[in-house]
């Protein structure tokens, strides 16, 4: 059987496909944990000790030493991506506070839910498309734009709305991990390659986790809302970063590619909730906004790459 392979196919399966079993098992058998206990009752209740050490890993990854257009490029990417979801965000926070919307096609539309799509970029869907359109000092901007990885910047843009008030040590520990990884990594590549091995393991693992949190008969309310968020993650934020792309001497294709919603993101409300417990009523619904978000855009931006890079082809023969 080619189970890995063909979750493969699927933009997003490792993490989707995860997340949907575990919340067809709560839906359908809501008492499973503790029923079972042990083991099975913490593989299905425990993604934020496995989300910590997602973080370890996922940081050692990330390259300290770059040369200065590697910079310049990943840190206007960045910086064009994060202010994008703190624009958006402030903005929501007028109208919407901490909570979110109860009723209508918006049910389930969240502060939280609007920056954690803007704020974090689909790596591999980035390094996939720059490789086979673009150019690999492009490609190794991602090393920066990493970054965006976890929900520092998400606290940060909540803390800056007014509708968070985090204590450093709240900031530290929720930064801590990635920073962790990334000074192992650094000091040792043998522990680099270790750890940095582990990252694709453990993605199924804290989404199935993930999904046992959530109930499936909310996910219709998040089926037209989530096409429109993520089809305003590609065109809103596809539209600034190609601006902020060719500002830096590229051809606009980086900042496309970097217009998506990573994979991991779904796991930024949850952490946030944890961290923070008003969000918590609110965390499953905006789990499911973001998850349809991963899935539109994985769509989306490939083909919106592939135009461009048709345009430029044409352009210059």
């Amino acid at each position: 059987m080619r189970i890995k392979r063909t979750m493969e196919k699927i933009p997003g399966g490792m993490m989707i496909l995860p997340l949907l079993l575990g919340a067809a098992i709560h839906t359908f058998f809501p008492k499973t944990a503790e029923f079972f206990g042990s083991f099975t009752g913490a593989l299905l209740n425990g993604a934020l000790p496995i989300l910590a050490v997602f973080y370890v890993c996922m940081g050692a990854g990330i390259e300290l030493k770059t040369t200065p257009y590697i910079l310049k490029k990943g840190g206007v990417l960045l910086g064009t991506k994060i202010l994008t979801g703190a624009l958006l965000g402030w903005s929501a926070s007028l109208f919407l506070g901490r909570g979110q919307v109860g009723d209508g096609w918006l049910a389930g539309l969240s502060v939280l839910a609007v920056v954690a799509c803007f704020n974090d970029t689909n790596g591999g869907l980035y390094m996939a498309l720059i490789g086979q359109y673009g150019k690999k000092e492009d490609a190794a901007a991602y090393s920066l734009m990493s970054l965006e990885s976890g929900p520092f910047f998400t606290m940060v843009t909540l803390g800056l709305a007014g509708l968070a008030a985090f204590p450093w040590q709240t900031f530290l520990g929720a930064v801590f991990p990635l920073v962790l990884g990334m000074i192992l990594g650094n000091c040792d590549s043998d522990l680099k390659d270790f750890l940095g091995r582990a990252v694709p393991v453990l993605i199924p693992f804290f989404a199935f986790g993930l999904g046992y949190s959530l109930d499936l008969t909310g996910v219709w309310r998040a089926g037209l809302l989530g096409v429109c968020l993520g089809v305003a993650v590609v065109a809103v934020s596809g539209l600034l970063l190609f601006f902020a792309d060719r500002l830096t001497g590229g051809n606009g294709l980086a900042g496309i590619a970097a217009a998506s919603t990573a994979g991991n993101a779904a796991a930024v409300p949850a952490a946030i909730a944890a961290i923070d417990p008003s969000y918590a009523p609110i965390a499953p619904a905006a789990t499911l906004l973001v998850a349809s978000c991963v899935i539109l855009t994985a769509l989306l931006v490939p083909m919106a790459v592939a135009w461009w890079a048709g345009r430029i082809q044409a352009s210059s023969g």
